[in-house]
């Protein structure tokens, strides 16, 4: 597509991770990149001069929230979501398809698509391959996702095989609908493909193997953080990167925590996002250079002498002190979710920088196991003093709109 290239520009010779450009109608974006999640065209408590000032190249939304408020096709009235919420940078939307099937319950599944409840009003909706195409359409990200499913960590072999099948077939109907529909909007749509296929290796080839002659633009691996061990999100993530184009770029959905990412990008994963940034500081928690922090804590009370992390650059880091964010916290100040929120977000955008420069520095194994070293991320996530975990479960993914 000519709106779109990816261009890997250098991969680290003690392992496999990347740095690369992947540009798009809306800019360029430097990999590794971390997304900001912005479920509802708001990532929550930042406006888009907030993101700007962190340094985010790229924002994702939710299709799955967006199309049952406001609406799809309002936001193509509006002009698409960058116009509607005044954001000029890259948009990425799921394909709403985690969000439906982690919904089971409130849902039935043909081969045509799903059927599903909505949890604002009881009323029903109808997602197939195709639709899911067209409400990325309206909407207007410039990088869209196919409808697939993901399969619950709990199911078994059979189930997931059925699941894979069903996503290849999806994703040529996909594939077919985006190529035949011209787009809504001035700007072109890259449209990426979802390997599924759990935590069995046979089933993720098979999936790959078919998703990568349909020559798509980008690549996600789907079906991770929803509940299998650290050690097999490892194994997948690096199995199924090894599956797909190098000259195409890696998604990793809902891939999590700093060091998830870390040890991603060294597998050769290239994008990720999460809801932990933002849903942390709502719950008072921080991620910092040097390990978890609970702005909660009564030892921060009259500490007038720290920010929240002296090696971070952000706006709350250069401005105020952890006794002045408790107090805003302890009070429900709004202005304590904007400025946790910022930081959190400003760190992991910053922490996929760094891992971009040691990339190119050729110092990325280094950097990586210092890094690590240094948040304490190899024996707890959690610090001591707190009185609740700083990391939820990686579950969370794509339930941000209903937090």
């Amino acid at each position: 597509m000519a709106d779109f290239h990816f261009e890997l520009k250098f991969v680290d010779a003690k392992s496999k991770a990347r740095a690369g450009i992947l540009q798009t109608p809306h800019g360029a974006i430097e990999t590794p990149v971390f997304m900001p999640v912005g479920t509802q065209a708001t990532v929550k408590a930042l406006s888009p001069a907030d993101l700007e000032e962190c340094g985010c190249p790229v924002i994702l939304a939710n299709t799955y929230h967006l199309h049952l408020r406001p609406g799809d096709e309002l936001i193509a009235n509006a002009g698409g979501l960058h116009r509607f919420e005044h954001w000029n940078r890259a948009l990425l939307t799921d394909s709403g398809g985690f969000q439906v099937f982690s919904l089971r319950d409130i849902s039935k599944v043909s081969e045509e698509g799903v059927w599903f409840q909505s949890y604002i009003d009881g009323s029903r909706h109808f997602f197939s391959p195709e639709r899911a195409v067209e409400i990325q359409r309206n909407i207007g990200a410039d990088i869209i996702m196919m409808f697939d499913e993901c399969p619950p960590a709990t199911a078994d072999a059979a189930h997931i095989e059925q699941a894979v099948d069903r996503t290849v077939r999806w994703a040529k109907r996909c594939a077919a609908w985006h190529e035949k529909t011209p787009f809504r909007h001035a700007s072109a749509q890259a449209l990426f493909a979802i390997v599924q296929g759990a935590t069995i290796p046979a089933l993720r080839e098979r999936c790959a193997r078919e998703l990568v002659s349909l020559d798509c633009p980008g690549y996600a691996v789907g079906g991770l953080a929803v509940g299998e061990t650290t050690r097999e999100l490892y194994e997948m993530a690096e199995f199924t990167c090894g599956l797909l184009p190098e000259q195409k770029p890696r998604y990793c959905m809902g891939v999590g925590m700093p060091d998830n990412i870390i040890e991603c990008i060294r597998r050769g994963a290239d994008m990720f996002d999460c809801v932990l940034p933002t849903r942390n500081a709502r719950n008072g928690s921080v991620f910092t250079s040097n390990g978890g922090l609970n702005i909660r804590n009564a030892r921060h009370t009259n500490d007038f002498d720290h920010g929240l992390d002296e090696a971070c650059g952000c706006y709350t880091c250069r401005n105020f002190t952890r006794a002045y964010l408790r107090h805003l916290f302890i009070a429900g100040e709004i202005l304590s979710t904007r400025l946790l929120t910022l930081h959190n977000v400003y760190f992991y955008t910053e922490l996929a920088r760094r891992a971009r420069q040691s990339i190119f520095e050729g110092t990325f194994t280094e950097w990586a196991e210092e890094t690590l070293a240094r948040m304490n991320l190899r024996d707890s996530p959690m610090e001591g003093e707190m009185d609740m975990p700083l990391f939820p479960s990686p579950s969370v993914r794509g339930e941000e709109g209903r937090s």
